[in-house]
């Protein structure tokens, strides 16, 4: 048979001991923390006004996230487009033919 220390046989037996006196102190003060949630001894809980401020919170964090997404997005290499390049691609779409293109050419190159 194993022998068996003091240590072991009065550790289980302390740890007891010390939870059973926190839930007594806890008892004494009115109930558990989540009984307490709700009424914090003036008159007013926090349970809505802390998940409406939560809600808040989270709606301008998310705000800000596509907001800087949008604003990075628009920042990206853009090609503006000349007069000339959107005639030429006009006539590739065939929207215009030659004689357009060539006379419209003409005035924009002036």
């Amino acid at each position: 048979m194993k022998q068996v220390t003091l240590a072991t046989l009065i550790a289980p037996g302390a740890l007891a001991a010390m939870a059973t006196g926190a839930l007594a102190q806890v008892r004494e003060r009115g109930g558990d923390y989540y009984g307490r949630m709700w009424d914090d001894g003036y008159g007013m809980g926090h349970g809505l006004l802390g998940g409406a401020f939560m809600l808040v919170f989270w709606g301008a964090v998310i705000a800000v996230i596509v907001v800087a997404v949008r604003w990075l997005s628009d920042r990206g290499p853009t090609k503006k487009s000349s007069a000339l390049d959107i005639l030429q691609e006009r006539l590739a779409k065939g929207e215009i033919d030659a004689e357009e293109y060539s006379l419209r050419k003409k005035a924009l190159e002036g």
